[in-house]
This record gives structure tokens, sequence and C-alpha cells, in this order.
């Protein structure tokens, strides 16, 4: 149930040229707008309503302000077991019939951990809305009373088995473990991966998943948004009557983080059941919002995003290097990175790989791009944002994104309009001032050696329990 949190955030501006939907309005400029209003209830929770009748169809969202930033040392990965803790069950909704009241009428749910959020939504037809407030009503009020061992157990289990599955046995997945380690200090906030470690899952206890859920699962930590088919009123009411009794508390504060600085080119080389080899890049950049942030989004485009792309032409069609290779700029609120992963094809070494995507970024760096391939970008980003807000889901994650990171629900038009003043030189800039060529982290994901394999199939099965 988790996912990165690379959301609608990172997308340009629409074009007044694309057509919208009944319920996002386009200003004189052409920038979508989406309707609400916001509110807060005497105990801190924020409401956002979106009402829309252009499908019979309602959204809710609720995202959390805690990822695995916010985790103590020796509790890593708590953001994310929580994540799953939400769906076992309260005494008035026994474990699995939260998803079967849903699926029942019609609806789904998900939910996803990243290192600043954790946000959870439901989908379903117009009647279904006051069972899917109630339901969020229900486990906010009354879930860490109700924890216990077996609950626990069952879902460190399912986490420590997602770990081994998804990123210690899936190809490549062991550099996405390291990479947060090596691009990040030991101790700041940011340094260990959003799964957490096995010893540290297995370290929990009811009493630590009690008093996470206090500290972090309170309302006035939390937003909640609606949007679809409803009649505001008539929801108002609902709302109020469900979650206004659920008390607030102290959220504590985060813990601090310094500035990351690489020291110069940090290089670490895995090996994996792979196939092909890889390289991964990654640098630090600004953080979400910052300057620079949305120019290296138009970057990561410019140059792996189509056939016509300056990586992708060069390592994949011109010279035959690449299988595959993409770019793109992982935001994050204290700091963000700009990461470029290439698969080499077979017989070609990652030496020559790896010159090439350096060339081409200090090729950048050097000449700049040109306002074509800025306007070619601009116009991927403005297609791919009028379709994520297509839907009540997509609607209900940007405004509760907005209203989460910046306290703004209608932070639409200021967060496109980083993008529609994005030109050449901004994108050289950025690139200039971020992606230093000695200063920067390389993993290397090799083919595993045959005496790797044979030491592997010789020793004691068993792992982390």
């Amino acid at each position: 149930m988790s996912r990165p949190l690379k959301t609608a955030l990172l997308v340009a501006a629409a074009s007044a040229a694309l057509s919208l939907t009944a319920s996002s309005r386009a200003d004189d400029t052409g920038t979508p707008n989406i309707p609400f209003e916001k509110y807060q209830l005497k105990n801190g929770l924020v409401v956002v309503l979106a009402e829309d009748h252009s499908i019979p169809m309602v959204a809710v969202n609720n995202m959390v302000r805690v990822g695995s930033r916010y985790e103590r040392p020796g509790r890593t990965g708590f953001a994310h077991l929580f994540e799953h803790l939400m769906f076992m069950g309260t005494d008035r909704v026994p474990t699995g019939v939260f998803d079967q009241s849903m699926e029942t009428e019609g609806g789904w749910n998900n939910a996803w951990t990243a290192e600043d959020r954790t946000d959870y939504f439901d989908v379903a037809p117009q009647h279904v809305l006051p069972l899917l407030l109630w339901l969020e009503a229900d486990r906010l009020s009354s879930l860490g009373a109700t924890m216990t061992q077996e609950k626990l157990d069952a879902q460190r289990g399912v986490v420590k088995n997602e770990r081994r599955q998804r990123s210690e046995n899936e190809p490549y997945a062991k550099a996405e473990l390291r990479l947060p380690e090596l691009l990040y200090p030991d101790g700041h906030p940011y340094h260990h991966p959003v799964i957490g470690s096995h010893e540290d899952l297995e370290a929990a206890t009811v009493d630590d998943v009690k008093t996470f859920f206090s500290e972090y699962y309170v309302p006035n930590n939390m937003s909640l948004v609606v949007a679809g088919d409803f009649d505001s009123a008539k929801v108002k009411v609902d709302i109020d009557r469900m979650f206004s009794s659920i008390p607030a508390s102290k959220v504590p504060e985060a813990p601090p983080a310094t500035t990351p600085k690489l020291p110069g080119i940090v290089r670490e080389t895995i090996e994996d059941d792979v196939e092909l080899p890889k390289v991964i890049f990654a640098w630090h950049s600004p953080a979400r919002f910052a300057p620079g942030d949305a120019e290296l989004d138009i970057l990561s485009n410019i140059l792996t995003h189509g056939k016509t792309s300056r990586l992708y032409k060069t390592l994949v069609y011109d010279k035959e290097l690449a299988q595959s290779v993409s770019a793109s700029q992982v935001s994050q609120d204290l700091s963000s990175y700009f990461e470029v992963d290439a698969f080499a094809r077979p017989g070609v070494s990652l030496d020559d790989v790896e010159k090439n995507v350096l060339a081409g970024i200090q090729n950048v760096i050097d000449k700049g791009v040109t306002s074509q391939e800025v306007a070619r970008a601009k116009n991927d980003f403005e297609t791919s944002f009028v379709r994520g807000i297509e839907s009540v889901e997509g609607k209900a994650s940007l405004l509760a994104t907005y209203e989460s990171h910046v306290g703004d629900p209608g932070y639409l038009s200021k967060d496109l309009a980083r993008y529609r003043r994005v030109d050449e030189g901004a994108v050289r800039s950025a690139a200039k001032a971020s992606l230093d060529p000695a200063a920067l982290v390389i993993i290397r994901v090799v083919p595993r050696t045959k005496d790797a394999k044979k030491a592997d199939a010789a020793a004691p099965k068993g792992g982390a329990k």
C-alpha cells in the first residue's frame, strides 16, 4: 500500500487550449481552477470540500503529516508499518471489514507512505460517502486503543515480507535501499529508507505503536478532503458529527536536519541477480517548491522523456550504449535529489555509459538548453497535469497535497506559475547550481559473479525473524 510521493505538484501549467473537466474551470490565463471550500473544526482538523456534480463519484483523502523522516532512531519503518496497521480494524469494524464494506458498495481504497507524508484515500459511488466518512472517523478515533499484539505481529510480518520481496529480492531494488544512506549522513531524517530495517520492525512493541498513533494520528495533524458529487451542507453536518469529538493532541516537533553536502563523488558497486548492468547517478537538489525545483523537473524531461530527448537520443539511439535511461527530480520537504538511471546494453561497459551520461549533464551546464526543448517539456507537463485532475481522486489528492505542504489547497495557480516562469536560462542555472560533477552519488548494479552465487547456495537458509 505504499508508493513514492511524487504528486501532481511536480507538473507544469495546463494549457488553455486543452479541454478541462466541468469542475476544473480555467481562468483567463488558462490555469485550471478546482473550486473548493476550506474550514477547520475546533479540534484542528482541516476540512476541504470540492463539490463536483459532473459524475456520480466521490473521493475522500486523509493526509497525515508524518513519514519516515519523523521516526526515532531504532524505530525506522514505523510510518509505513502504521499505514498497514490502519487497515487492521477496530471493535466496530473488525479486521477485513473496512475493505469489504467499501467493495460491497462498489468502492475501493488505498494508501501510501513516503519520507514526508502518509496518505489514505477512498473512492466510491456518491451514495457511499457517509460510509466512507464513518469508516475514516472510526479508525481515527479508536484504532490506537484497539491495537493488539496479534494485529501488530500480522502486519509486521507483511511489511518484513514486503521488504524482502520488493527491496531485497527484486532486481535492482537493493540500490534503492542504499541510495538514501549514501546521499544523507547518519542521523539525517532522510538517511534511512521508508520501509525501515528488519531489526527495527522486529523491535516494535504494542506500546510503541500506540504512542506513535497518539502523537501523529490526531486531527490537528491531518487534513480531510472530500471531492465529488455531494451536497456540502449535508456533508458538513456529517463531518462535524463524526470527527469533531476526536480530541486534538500536541504533535512532536519534526527531527532537526542539517543541509546535506556530499564530500565528493561517492561510489558503490552492488552485485545483484540481474541481467543488465545499471548505473545510478544522484545529486542533492532544491527542496519542494524551492527555486530550482521546477527547473530540474523540466530538465529531467529534456534529458530523458521521448526519443529525441538528449540522453535517450545519445545513449539509446545514436550510440546504442543503453537499453533505457530515465531522469527525475525527486522532490522532498527538507531537500530533494536529482536522479538519472541508465541500463547498459549487453556487452557495453558501464564506464562508457557513465562517461556519456556525465558528458550530457556537463553539456547542459556549459551550453544550456534550447527554448524549443523547454517548450516541449512544458507541454508534456501540461498534458500530464490536466489528465491528473480529471478524476475525483486526482482532485482530492492535489487539494490534500497542497493543504498539507503549504497550508493552501488553492495553491494551484502559484505552483503552476513556477513552471510557466521556467526558461532556458533558468534550466541551465539550476543545473549549474545542483548537478556538480564533483559531488554526487554513483551506484553501479552489476550481475553477481558465479562465486558469489555458489556461496549463497551453500549458506544456511533463513533470515530475519
